[in-house]
């Protein structure tokens, strides 16, 4: 099978645009006579990530897989190793067999320290978690080992991209997060799950707040775009048709 990423560039663009419009229009409806629930709410709303996975699904779609069933909205649960479930964003299996696991994930400001924090834990236990669990048999014994994956959009502000202080009262950080911002954070964050095989791919975007309605985005890391996200998500599938 091969995979056609000749439209990613433009169907990221529309995911993009999305997330951005998605927001307002729950920051509009949602913020009435309470400015700082509403913000909360824009950015944890659900559903502004439904252009990429649509994006996902459609390569899902057009591998020629049959009888391949993909979960967006129910049925997410996978069981874990050190907890009993947890709901990933979208789950692809075909036949019984898990074939992939994803989430789909951002940050808009205002609180970026905090969050950041928040998404490493996530991003890292969560991954931990599946591959513990795929090891030690929670889904099948026979079955190969899914694919996981991370897409994380982040908005590109002052506040993201200004170099943050580090506290080493003990013993000296890693160098590449000395002086980095969270947009450098994020983007190392998300090599290194790769690299200690947490996940499969993982891919990195950064929009503003002018640029993001109009679908406009960046992807810093050359090895973290959307492109090789679902060419490795594509192989994948292709391997095990292959296999079959």
């Amino acid at each position: 099978m091969s995979v056609d990423l000749s439209g990613t560039a433009l169907l990221s663009k529309e995911a993009v645009s999305h997330y951005w419009n998605t927001l307002e229009r729950q920051r509009a409806k949602q913020s009435d006579g309470d400015a700082d629930r509403g913000a909360r709410a824009a950015v944890t709303g659900g559903k502004q990530m439904d252009g990429f996975s649509k994006l996902v699904k459609q390569v899902i779609l057009n591998s020629g897989l049959e009888d391949c069933h993909v979960f967006l909205d129910s049925k997410l649960e996978l069981p874990g190793f050190f907890r009993p479930t947890k709901a990933w964003d979208m789950l692809v299996v075909h036949e019984g067999t898990l074939l992939a696991a994803m989430e789909f994930k951002s940050q808009r400001g205002p609180s970026f320290g905090n969050n950041f924090n928040n998404r490493s834990e996530e991003a890292i236990g969560t991954g931990h978690d599946l591959a513990t669990a795929y090891r030690e048999g929670a889904l099948g014994a026979k079955h190969p080992k899914p694919w996981a994956g991370w897409v994380m959009l982040l908005e590109e502000c002052p506040r993201s991209t200004v170099p943050v202080k580090v506290d080493e009262p003990h013993f000296k950080v890693f160098p590449e997060f000395q002086g980095a911002s969270y947009q450098q954070r994020y983007e190392w964050l998300l090599r290194k799950l790769v690299r200690e095989k947490l996940y499969d791919a993982a891919a990195f975007l950064t929009a503003t707040d002018e640029g993001g309605p109009r679908g406009e985005f960046r992807e810093p890391a050359e090895d973290l775009t959307m492109k090789k996200f679902l060419a490795s998500l594509g192989g994948h599938v292709a391997a095990y048709m292959a296999g079959r």
